[in-house]
């Protein structure tokens, strides 16, 4: 797997044997190819990031696809009562132009069939506009342009929504990025919106910590929201100060009001230059989450990180324990998907992918017990496996009960091709994975391809998200779906 998402949506039931040591192992049956909308060819560079569920059975996927002229177009997929149904097209906004390039980067559900998709597109005048899209009562509408905050620039604009969260009051809330006026430049601002019932605001410029710099080049590209607290979210990105060097950036939405960007506390071995990186993050309750990044260590090494917001206030991160096995600098990588989740308070699982001793690529997975993150442990891979490879490891997580949990991931086999792994947990101990077995011929999800996106609700629902590799260059959706 890569940044690049190549992905369709894959439904999953995970039987976990209750009273064993660890998670047990699921049969899985063979995957079956995923509709896209006629006349495609194929995902658009694999890109179908958005899945979004609002209760089992009960989801959305979104993503884009190359149409006969080779553009590239939006389209979502719908999941009602475990059936998927036709995939549809999403139309552009008014103005648009006639390629727009749709990019749907985020998805939330309130209600099932009440759902929003977020994003960028192209304008007639060549500006990279961001969109929502939404569904109500099961019908999606025509994506309507968002409208930036007075210091944004007319011509040459760069704008973007990266995330979306709702609760099932109808409340959601996004986040991204535009270019406003600067000097001698434009300059890259965040941007926070709201809606309730329906109805977006325009966005705000986010306010940034004393220390940002003229140019502070914001990015935001994580959202959470507690589900029994609307407008009571937290977002994460990154920001430059006045010297140019990058600072991670925490945002805190309280009844509906975001508040000043704080500046990441980082790790007593940090590096003057630390280049933080948060890149995923799960509110399980008002005031209180769990976040995953990296940073630059004094030595110059790439470690892990973890933070936690407790009762409000965002406590001063700690270095991630990495498996015994990693090596002096683990190069430690975070997909930047969903790769965090917390079933209650402080009860979280977390992965991605380090380098051990030996210098191989292998995927790590680490719980939070009780607001403690434990030491992490290496992914256990199937058979015939001993590496996850520069572009496996564990991408997407989801808990449902504490330390009951699931993972999607991807790894290197005997004969040298990426396959897709689901692995689960039972009271915090990590089983064996099963690889998944793809439609027809099928042999390896490519260096693109596996599980990127998992939602769980139960031991017995899961919902996620993956591809393979159809042909030489061609990237497939799969569903699949236990008896």
């Amino acid at each position: 797997m890569s940044k690049t998402l190549r992905v369709v949506v894959l439904t999953v039931t995970l039987i976990v044997a209750l009273g064993t040591v660890g998670a047990a192992a699921t049969t899985w049956p063979r995957a079956r190819l995923a509709t896209l909308p006629v006349g495609a060819h194929g995902l658009a560079q694999g890109y179908l990031p958005v899945l979004a569920c609002a209760s089992a059975g009960n989801c959305v996927a979104a993503g884009d696809y190359l149409d006969s002229l080779g553009n590239s177009q939006a389209f979502v997929l719908n999941e009602v009562h475990g059936v998927w149904r036709a995939p549809l097209t999403i139309a552009a906004p008014t103005g648009a132009a006639s390629t727009p390039g749709m990019t749907p980067a985020s998805g939330a559900c309130a209600l099932a069939g009440n759902c929003v998709v977020v994003g960028s597109y192209q304008d007639r005048s060549g500006n990279a506009q961001a969109f929502v899209a939404s569904e109500r009562n099961g019908v999606w509408s025509r994506a309507t342009e968002v409208k930036l905050p007075a210091n944004a620039i007319t011509v040459g604009q760069s704008a973007q929504l990266r995330a979306v969260a709702c609760s099932p009051a109808a409340t959601c809330s996004a986040v991204g990025s535009y270019l406003a006026h600067g000097s001698p430049s434009p300059q890259t601002e965040g941007v926070t919106l709201t809606s309730t019932g329906g109805t977006w605001s325009p966005g705000s410029e986010v306010k940034l910590p004393a220390n940002a710099g003229p140019t502070p080049y914001v990015t935001l590209s994580e959202l959470a929201c507690a589900a029994t607290a609307p407008g009571d979210c937290s977002a994460t990105g990154s920001y430059l100060d006045t010297n140019n060097v990058t600072h991670g950036l925490i945002l805190n939405e309280v009844h509906g009001v975001w508040h000043a960007g704080i500046e990441l506390v980082t790790p007593a071995n940090a590096n003057a230059i630390p280049l933080v990186q948060l890149s995923s993050l799960a509110c399980p309750a008002a005031g209180d989450c769990s976040a995953i990044g990296t940073y630059e260590s004094t030595a110059g090494h790439l470690n892990g990180l973890t933070v936690n917001e407790v009762h409000g206030v965002w406590q001063a991160a700690r270095t991630l324990a990495l498996p015994v096995a990693s090596t002096v600098n683990p190069l430690t990588f975070l997909y930047g998907f969903t790769a965090v989740s917390c079933s209650s308070v402080g009860n979280c699982a977390a992965g991605g992918q380090y380098r051990d001793a030996s210098g191989r690529y292998q995927g790590f997975l680490v719980n939070e017990v009780h607001g403690v993150w434990r030491g992490a442990s290496e992914l256990r891979l199937p058979a015939g496996a001993t590496t996850t490879g520069k572009n496996g490891g564990v991408v997407a997580l989801s808990c449902y009960a504490t330390g009951d949990c699931a993972a999607g991931a991807a790894y290197l086999d005997a004969a040298g091709h990426y396959q897709a792994l689901l692995v689960t947990s039972h009271h915090g101990r990590w089983g064996l994975g099963t690889r998944v077995h793809l439609p027809g011929t099928a042999s390896s999800v490519g260096v693109d391809g596996g599980v990127y996106s998992l939602i769980c609700s139960s031991a017995t629902q899961c919902t996620a998200a993956g591809s393979y590799l159809a042909s030489a260059t061609v990237y497939q959706g799969f569903t699949l779906s236990t008896p």
